[in-house]
């Protein structure tokens, strides 16, 4: 869909002028600036003073030198990125991703996202993203350990409990949060809450761990009730992934009578047509870190199969991309389709080309964006951050509540969001304005920034 707003248009290409190499970035922006054609042709007063162009460029991009030390001896070399989008309505506050592709594009994308996913919580948080092109895979504990090291040594300088507050993303977990905090503690001599994600004995909270991959069933439960009349018991669901999100998402959806029967890792994925032992999955993924292919070898009846891509093709009633951004491709969706799929949720960030998303779209499913549906972790690394700064720690179940409470919430927001703008069902438009209204109400209150 092309942007017939000309202020719209013009803010699009002067993104993409000015940063002609990052695709991804590009793409985020044109998904969003495309759902503000009913907000601008209703409250075009909403986009005086810049707001667009504002909107659109990070407050702060740092680039920096990673130097560490490997088991051989050897000095290596990686690049450490922290992009503070917009501040807002919080401190900047997104996470960490260190894997091979990670760059400026990628980073900046990532926090643009953030900011609208940030203020879809109702939690005062701004957006930010920050990572590494540094692969811990096939690392040792002490190659990890040296790298988080050098990468917090940089990155201290620029983030704090108030103004600035990273926590984990794909490569970075629980092992590498804990090496950033004790660096950051080591060299700032304060114990704050200056990351989310932490372990229990130094400030964690509990359901962190599981709180995106539950967030995205309690957001799926919500929009099939709300929008189908249906609930996630009995519906055949495929998750992509095997990390964290897919994990927990697979587990909540078995709780909640779904028959999840498929998973996947960057090698291939496995076809359990009597659902997922979500359990030898932890187990392989979280302990052994194994490669998934290994599940075909321990649960009889099971398959694996080479290519990622290919678990798409599986028919299911509900699919949650949980993996990476753009796996899931306009062919993707036209199968998923055809086989009858009647939800995609998705639980990664921006999973899903722009090409799938129109067919969903024009599809009427139930359709959920990432920074909508996998607001789950952001959500309750914002309940971290209160339980920080009460010094206190709240129960698991006091945790669940609140983030079951703010999913339900989160929904109700996107959806009512599109029905104002004569949107009805589209929940990427929805949670573009309803996410952007906040934040712009905010920067046009405190002035030219």
């Amino acid at each position: 869909m092309a942007l017939k707003n000309n202020n719209l248009r013009e803010v699009y290409e002067q993104t993409c002028t000015r940063d002609p190499d990052q695709k991804e970035f590009q793409q985020a922006v044109y998904e969003v600036l495309q759902s503000f054609e009913p907000v601008i042709a209703k409250t075009p007063d909403l986009f005086e003073n810049g707001l667009l162009e504002r909107l659109v460029e990070p407050e702060r991009l740092v680039m920096f030198r990673v130097a560490w030390v490997d088991e051989n001896g050897k000095t290596q070399v990686n690049r450490g990125y922290r992009c503070q989008f917009n501040s807002a309505i919080g401190p900047y506050k997104g996470g960490l991703r260190f894997h091979p592709s990670v760059n400026a594009s990628i980073i900046k994308f990532l926090g643009f996202e953030q900011i609208f996913k940030n203020s879809l919580t109702g939690l005062p948080m701004g957006g930010g993203k920050g990572g590494s092109d540094f692969d811990p895979k096939g690392k040792s504990d002490g190659e990890i350990m040296r790298f988080c090291q050098a990468f917090m040594t940089e990155m201290s300088k620029y983030i704090g409990a108030d103004t600035d507050v990273p926590a984990g993303d794909i490569g970075v977990g629980a092992r590498e949060i804990g090496y950033l905090f004790g660096q950051y503690k080591r060299i700032r001599n304060e114990f704050t809450g200056v990351l989310t994600g932490k372990g229990l004995s130094f400030g964690g909270s509990l359901v962190r761990t599981q709180a995106t991959g539950y967030g995205v069933l309690y957001f799926a439960q919500e929009a099939l009730a709300v929008l189908r009349q249906e609930s996630m018991k009995g519906k055949v669901t495929v998750i992509s992934g095997s990390g964290n999100v897919a994990i927990y998402a697979a587990e909540k959806a078995q709780q909640l009578g779904a028959r999840v029967v498929a998973m996947s890792d960057s090698g291939g994925y496995i076809y359990d047509s009597a659902g997922i032992k979500v359990d030898v999955v932890q187990q392989l993924k979280e302990v052994e870190r194994a490669r998934i292919s290994k599940y075909a070898t321990l649960v009889p009846g099971s398959e694996y199969h080479e290519g990622c891509g290919g678990i798409w093709q599986i028919p299911c009633d509900v699919a949650l991309p949980c993996a990476t951004q753009n796996e899931l491709n306009g062919e993707d969706a036209k199968t998923l389709l055809k086989n009858g799929v009647i939800a995609v949720v998705e639980g990664a960030n921006m999973p899903c080309t722009p090409e799938a998303v129109d067919a969903f779209l024009a599809a009427k499913i139930v359709f959920s964006p990432g920074k909508a549906s996998n607001a789950g972790g952001v959500a309750t690394s914002g309940l971290e951050m209160c339980q920080n700064s009460e010094r206190c720690c709240w129960t698991a179940e006091e945790v669940d509540t609140k983030l079951k409470q703010i999913m339900i919430s989160i929904f109700h927001n996107v959806n009512d969001a599109a029905n104002e703008y004569g949107m009805e069902g589209n929940l990427v438009v929805g949670a573009n304005i309803a996410g952007f209204l906040k934040v712009a109400s905010a920067m046009r209150a405190q002035g030219i920034f």
